[in-house]
């Protein structure tokens, strides 16, 4: 086993697997079995660009001791072998009478006894990454053995950051921040939408992201109608708010938050819809604490914002973040997650200023004993405003 592996060095992924390895014992599983990307770049520290392509499936398997296996295809054993663990197995693939099936199979029931239960992630924000035929057969084959849901196990360990982790996350935000510090040099009267995206993630790129994986926004009169749309060629305009929103990625984290601008002087209408936001924000960086649950949170934005007069917007208002660009939880008024010390999450209260008009704010955060402490540089009081 390598002391050293990629983005982290090997200790910090030795930490991850013994603590997933507590949680497995609690919830009486023998092995994990991990499919998706960013489960399996957790516990190897296998980045790769690669899952674009969703031609193969891949697996991390842990053991309730010891370190864990790789069963992967043989296009990605180079890189694997570039990471920390040392057990790799691999296929040709893709194989479309086998697609790694056997050798998944024969691992499985190598390193768990018959009796044994397998925990695979089924809960919310989860997916598996593998055909459903297949793990059908996958089942079949490794009967009577049995798997079961392992939604808490991984949850409860990836929730909580490292001050390793963490310190990735904030240089993120650091390249969003510098970006968008850069946006009234390509915003202005006159620019289609879409050419300020483009512009958008190219300052992105140039102030230290690997990639942008998420650009939205939106921009119009009084305030925007969404904040997923794509942009259109429609250009910005005195009186538009233009909001822009990002999960740029660096070293496999990711930030997630968004900055408003005025075209030309703000409305008082955004003017207050702003002071709404900035205030529930104030509110919830001033009151947060560990041992709340997601629902209190999300109440604690609300209620501020109806103190001010403004009307909530609907939806959650703020969410996990890390390995990808939304976690769990998810800040509704039916999530009761425990809020932890070491968790980082986005403040996203939102206001209708009118009929079909919102305004939207966000900041990310990582949860400290005493409350929270910033990751982005808190956007400013006022709206910026693009004048010229």
């Amino acid at each position: 086993m390598s002391d050293t592996s990629m983005i982290f060095p090997a200790a910090e992924y030795q930490r991850r697997i013994r603590a997933l390895q507590v949680e497995m014992g609690l919830a009486g599983l023998d092995a994990l079995l991990l499919t998706t990307p960013a489960d399996v770049f957790y516990t190897t520290g296998f980045l790769t660009r690669f899952w674009e392509s969703p031609a193969r499936p891949w697996f991390v398997v842990v053991p309730a001791l010891g370190d864990p296996v790789a069963v992967i295809p043989s296009i990605g054993a180079d890189l694997m072998r570039r990471c920390w663990i040392s057990d790799i197995r691999t296929w040709n693939a893709p194989d479309p009478q086998d697609d790694g099936v056997s050798l998944l199979a024969d691992c499985l029931c190598g390193l768990v006894a018959a009796s044994g239960r397998i925990g695979i992630p089924m809960g919310l924000e989860s997916h598996l990454r593998m055909p459903i035929a297949d793990f059908l057969r996958l089942q079949d084959s490794i009967a009577p053995r049995k798997i079961v849901d392992g939604t808490a196990a991984v949850y409860r360990v990836r929730e909580i950051k490292s001050e390793a982790e963490i310190a990735k996350i904030r240089a993120t935000c650091a390249v969003a921040d510098a970006a968008f510090d850069r946006v009234p040099e390509f915003a202005r009267q006159g620019v289609p939408l879409s050419e300020v995206f483009r512009s958008f993630q190219i300052a992105l790129l140039q102030e230290g992201a690997d990639w942008v994986s998420y650009t939205a926004g939106g921009a119009g009169q009084g305030g925007y109608g969404d904040v997923i749309s794509p942009a259109d060629a429609r250009p910005l305009q005195t009186g538009d708010v233009l909001m822009l929103d990002t999960g740029a990625v660096r070293d496999g984290y990711f930030c997630d938050f968004d900055r408003n601008f005025a075209v030309g002087r703000a409305s008082d209408p955004v003017r207050r819809a702003q002071e709404a936001l900035y205030l529930a924000t104030e509110v919830a960086l001033e009151t947060l604490r560990p041992g709340m649950l997601a629902c209190d949170l999300h109440r604690i934005l609300t209620e501020s914002i109806t103190r001010q007069g403004a009307v909530a917007g609907g939806g959650r208002l703020g969410h996990g973040l890390g390995l990808t660009l939304t976690e769990w939880p998810s800040l509704t008024p039916l999530d009761r997650t425990e809020l932890r010390e070491g968790m980082v999450l986005t403040l996203e209260p939102g206001v209708e200023i009118a009929p079909g008009r919102i305004l939207v704010h966000e900041e990310n955060i990582v949860l400290r004993a005493k409350g929270p402490e910033l990751l982005s540089r808190r956007a400013p009081a006022q709206m910026p405003e693009i004048l010229t």
